[in-house]
């Protein structure tokens, strides 16, 4: 794995949720060369807390300023304390929804984009959340990535279209519509936002070195609606959309049958994918075939930001949160690929 530090802005890590299994895997992560150059935004107290439960041995220490994060020795986890945290944030019990766990990953959240936007780090690296206890904690967005769009806005201007992407080594799947109801999911599918989600894919597919990807487009009906027998979802909307990107110059292609379409972009020994992206409708139907083929290699990522961002293919995994058995793999995988995102 790349672990060359590539610049002297450092990557900032957020703290996630502190009932859940972020801390204990940022401990992890800093026990090896994985970590080099990043530092956590969090919580002093609970961070030392990860740090016992996983063996101890790993020295944490408070710094004052990003920069600081190349002057710690090795073998030490930096963590830059978050402003204005709960002061019993450490009284939360693991593996539950406490509000103040989740008000203080809301402020770990909104400190680190004030970072990257000041160019203070160069990329944004987010443990687990839950949205239950951003929900009690009075924060208006139903996940990251809305909060991140929102927050990445300059006073008075509209926020930046962004989408969800959730890749591994096989496959990268853009979605149309994310944290929505479905019945919500299929009325929120339109041309504009078809066409855009193509726009911000080919867009960003730059940033990992790939100017001209395969995007393969899913259909939203069962057999991509057989020319309208089981919707027209496909004739009328998706379609055209597609006609439209190709007409920009964008290598979209579609749009395919939902239950196929994943086997024939999976790049995989002796198989080689046929596309580069494959572009989903609906949440469910984009990260289910990536989950499936291993957690702890997913990352999802925001594309559109003003900023780089990633964060690891699962959730907060409370039924084991504070047993010290969590795997750091996928954050891991998450800070490999802002880095290379980062390069360009």
């Amino acid at each position: 794995m790349e672990t060359q530090v590539l610049n002297r802005s450092p990557i900032v890590i957020t703290m996630g949720d502190a009932c859940g299994v972020g801390p204990e895997i940022i401990a992890r992560l800093f026990r090896g060369p994985s970590a080099a150059g990043c530092f956590v935004l969090g919580d002093v107290g609970v961070m030392r807390r990860a740090a016992r439960l996983t063996g101890g041995m790993l020295a944490v220490a408070r710094i004052d300023a990003p920069e600081a994060t190349f002057e710690v020795p090795p073998n030490c986890l930096p963590v830059l304390q978050a402003d204005v945290l709960p002061a019993d944030l450490l009284e939360a019990p693991w593996g539950g929804i406490d509000v103040r766990a989740g008000a203080a990953a809301a402020r770990c959240i909104e400190q680190a984009v004030t970072l990257a936007l000041s160019g203070a780090v160069s990329a944004v690296v987010t443990a687990p959340v839950h949205k239950e206890a951003l929900a009690a904690a009075g924060v208006g967005f139903p996940g990251h990535t809305e909060m991140l769009q929102a927050l990445a806005a300059a006073p008075g201007t509209a926020p930046p279209p962004v989408r969800m992407m959730l890749a591994n080594d096989e496959l990268r799947t853009v979605l149309v519509t994310i944290h929505l109801s479905l019945r919500r999911a299929i009325d929120a599918i339109s041309f504009d936002s078809v066409l855009e989600t193509l726009r911000i894919a080919h867009r960003s597919a730059a940033g990992w070195g790939m100017p001209a990807p395969r995007i393969a487009v899913a259909g939203l009906n069962p057999h991509a609606g057989e020319g309208g027998l089981f919707g027209d979802e496909e004739v009328l909307i998706i379609a055209p959309a597609i006609a439209a990107a190709r007409a920009e110059g964008i290598d979209a292609r579609g749009p395919y049958a939902p239950d196929t379409v994943f086997m024939r972009a999976r790049n995989a020994p002796g198989h080689p994918g046929e596309f580069d992206i494959v572009v989903a409708m609906t949440h469910d139907h984009g990260l289910i075939p990536v989950k499936y083929l291993g957690v702890e290699q997913g990352v999802n990522v925001t594309l559109g930001l003003p900023f780089v961002r990633t964060s690891p293919d699962h959730g907060t995994a409370f039924d084991i949160a504070g047993t010290g058995r969590a795997d750091p793999a996928s954050l891991a995988a998450a800070v490999a690929m802002a880095r290379r995102l980062i390069a360009g």
